[in-house]
């Protein structure tokens, strides 16, 4: 192998390809489980959550890594990619390798997954080989979802509703429709950073064969889409926050009303790749912010009243 680019020292190469700035993706719906079922019941659960976090970060980590081999063996990610910089694209580490690397990171999360399974039995069991089987097709298998116009449904489901619900489900035992509203308000969010990134790489993902729905759509057709996702996280957990006197607290969220409206015209004016990129940080930053603000406003009256 000829790196076409000087290396940096391993730990900085395998911390790019575990991507950390896509890491809040899979904490944020953990979290905000864990005070919505504290905010609902006044339970907690500290190894269960623990133990939660490490397995969602350890999917999503493993989802990127093989993600990161796939695109490179797969041709998508080629010489003029306009995204940030892929370990096994920059010649730094072989496809194989990360791959392996990949499979140790899953075979993590299912061994903390069955701290879980322990806890909350085979709708948790289901849950999670769901979400590490939705990980690994990502990139992978006959019909990689990657590839296709479905990967903003999975994201939403799995980075939202599955990863809330389940959480919540651990801690109490139950799922609420609060637990379903605030999973969809915070998966719309998750899929709006992947439409983002799929809208920037449209041009390379065409002529690697892809149909993402970025593709699929005109321009119009995706900033509309892009607005209906921002919006539309806002409204679903406002309803959350709505459904119970408990939870009135949650309507802190909007409060990211004016951050949301600075990132869908920021998206509509989007073209260049540096400026999609942006958007990308601004749009994950987004959930961060929707998370906290939830997650304040729960505590806060929770505790005072």
């Amino acid at each position: 192998m000829h790196p076409s680019r000087p290396r940096p020292s391993w730990l900085r190469v395998w911390t790019l390809a575990a991507r950390p700035h896509t890491l809040p993706l899979s904490a944020s719906p953990i979290l905000a489980g864990i005070v919505l079922a504290w905010a609902e019941t006044g339970q907690t659960a500290l190894g269960v959550s623990v133990a939660a976090l490490l397995t969602a970060v350890a999917i999503q980590i493993a989802t990127n890594l093989h993600n990161d081999a796939a695109d490179s063996l797969d041709g998508t990610d080629q010489p003029d990619r306009k995204g940030p910089l892929r370990v096994v694209q920059a010649g730094w580490v072989s496809a194989q390798t990360v791959q392996r690397a990949a499979h140790l990171v899953f075979g993590f999360a299912f061994l903390c997954g069955l701290v879980l399974v322990v806890k909350g039995g085979w709708p948790i069991l289901l849950a999670g080989l769901a979400s590490l089987l939705a990980g690994y097709a990502y990139s992978a298998g006959p019909w990689p979802i990657a590839r296709g116009p479905f990967g903003e449904v999975f994201v939403t489901l799995f980075f939202g509703l599955v990863a809330v619900a389940g959480m919540t489900f651990l801690i109490t035992g139950t799922v609420t429709l609060a637990a379903l509203l605030l999973g969809l308000g915070v998966g719309l969010t998750a899929a709006a950073v992947l439409l983002v990134n799929n809208t920037r790489d449209r041009e390379g993902d065409t002529r690697a064969g892809r149909r993402t729905l970025a593709i699929r759509l005109e321009r119009p057709g995706i900033n509309r889409l892009y607005a209906w996702f921002m919006g539309g996280a806002v409204a679903s957990v406002g309803l959350m926050a709505l459904s119970t006197p408990v939870l009135w607290g949650g309507l802190a969220v909007l409060a990211c009303v004016p951050l949301a409206r600075k990132a869908i015209r920021a998206f509509w004016q989007a073209e260049d790749p540096c400026v999609f990129n942006l958007c990308l940080k601004r749009t994950a930053g987004f959930q961060v912010v929707l998370c906290g603000c939830l997650c304040v406003g729960l505590i806060v009256t929770r505790v005072v009243f």
